[in-house]
């Protein structure tokens, strides 16, 4: 089987919140145990709609991946970087919007949609308009298998499928392929490409499908080895041609159950987040002052949990206990709603104190920070190279 390479970012255009964590970074926490993980931040995404405020960004950048780290980010099992610091995404963007249909690009969802909710800011831009093809760049040029989206983003990933396909369409088998095939057989040596050879004839003539799967882990097995070899092989023994660019798949995240302070989405833009850096006193003050039902004029009036914000909380943070009591005695009105959030205050709090202590410990060395992103960023852009490498080679750019 091939490798499982998940690709993610994120725009750094603020504080994260517990949105952030309960919703991206508890799953990139779990993919990055399972598969190849490459996290980075999306600084030129960020750029589309705060092209105006480059300040933002830049104050939110060093920030974010320390919430990350401090959230449980491990750079030890996943490569975190700096979209601009590899700037192969910048060129794969360009070689791709030279066979990109406008009509392709206008028809994504989320166009319109962002134009219509950022109605205040002029958003009939080159680079607004691109962004998903920015985006595509991004997931190609790792060859990333999976990304991990929400449902909104689904079209994304089939716009960036369609863009693979168009490109490994119009440019189809790259140059020499065969001769580039049988150098890395010899690359596996007498005794495996023997063998090689052997499962790939017993797969193309007798259609054996154990020969076909054992050839490919032998292939995945080998060190030392460029992507670019593997993918030579693994196409040489199909009888097909190397895939320049790969279809990735969508890996859909699971929804976050984490509501904001008033019940909707927890989000920057309906200022009802708590940052996953707040101060006890600040998490403390808006959670009291959360609203609750509206049927409990007074301490007196009994409440129905099921039209209180703060009972999703309580979901999320209360045992089963703090549940069953919660409801017993709000529709009892044996409890008012202070004492009610009580339980919510000292579960957000306990989520959020190891993570303040590691990011604490993070910002006060911040040129650890800078170094593992610095060697996030060279991993990152030795993968990009390769990918590049071959695109100009079928894109007939590799003549100096």
């Amino acid at each position: 089987m091939a490798i499982e390479r998940v690709l993610s970012g994120m725009r750094p255009t603020g504080n994260l919140h517990l949105g952030h964590y309960n919703g991206v970074l508890k799953n990139w926490i779990k993919l990055q145990h399972e598969h190849e993980c490459l996290f980075f931040v999306a600084d030129w995404h960020a750029l589309t709609t705060h092209y105006d405020t480059p300040e933002i960004i830049e104050e939110s950048v060093w920030e974010m991946v320390i919430d990350w780290l401090a959230a449980g980010v491990d750079p030890a099992s996943a490569t975190i970087f700096i979209q601009s610091r590899v700037p192969e995404h910048a060129e794969l963007h360009t070689l791709l919007s030279m066979i990109t249909p406008l009509s392709w690009l206008e028809r994504v969802p989320t166009y319109k949609d962002q134009q219509e909710k950022l109605a205040s800011k002029d958003l009939s831009t080159y680079g607004f308009l691109g962004y998903p093809l920015l985006q595509s760049a991004d997931i190609l040029i790792y060859k990333a298998t999976q990304v991990p989206v929400g449902e909104d983003q689904i079209p994304h990933i089939e716009f960036t499928r369609e863009i693979a396909r168009r490109f490994n369409h119009i440019y189809g088998k790259e140059k020499g392929f065969e001769e580039k095939a049988e150098a890395a057989i010899k690359k596996l040596g007498n005794k495996r490409g023997s063998l090689y050879e052997e499962m790939r004839v017993a797969y193309q003539q007798s259609g054996d499908e154990e020969s076909l799967e054992s050839a490919r882990a032998m292939i995945e097995e080998q060190q030392g080895m460029s992507i670019g070899d593997k993918e030579r092989l693994l196409g040489y023994l199909e009888g097909g041609g190397k895939m320049i660019l790969l279809e990735p798949d969508y890996k859909l995240t699971p929804a976050s159950k984490m509501p904001g302070l008033d019940g909707q989405k927890m989000s920057k833009s309906y200022n009802n987040t708590i940052s996953l850096r707040e101060d006890v006193d600040s998490v403390a003050k808006k959670i009291k002052t959360m609203p609750t039902d509206p049927a409990r004029v007074r301490r007196t009036d009994p409440g129905d949990p099921a039209k209180c914000p703060v009972w999703q909380l309580h979901q999320i943070y209360s045992n089963q206990a703090t549940q069953d009591w919660v409801q017993t005695s709000c529709k009892s009105a044996a409890i008012g709603c202070i004492e009610c959030k009580g339980p919510v205050i000292e579960g957000v709090l306990a989520e959020l104190k190891p993570i303040q202590e590691r990011a604490a410990q993070y910002a006060e060395d911040p040129t650890l920070v800078k170094n593992i992103v610095a060697e996030g960023c060279e991993k990152a852009r030795k993968l990009a190279r390769e990918t590049m490498r071959d695109v100009r080679d079928v894109m007939g750019l590799n003549y100096y």
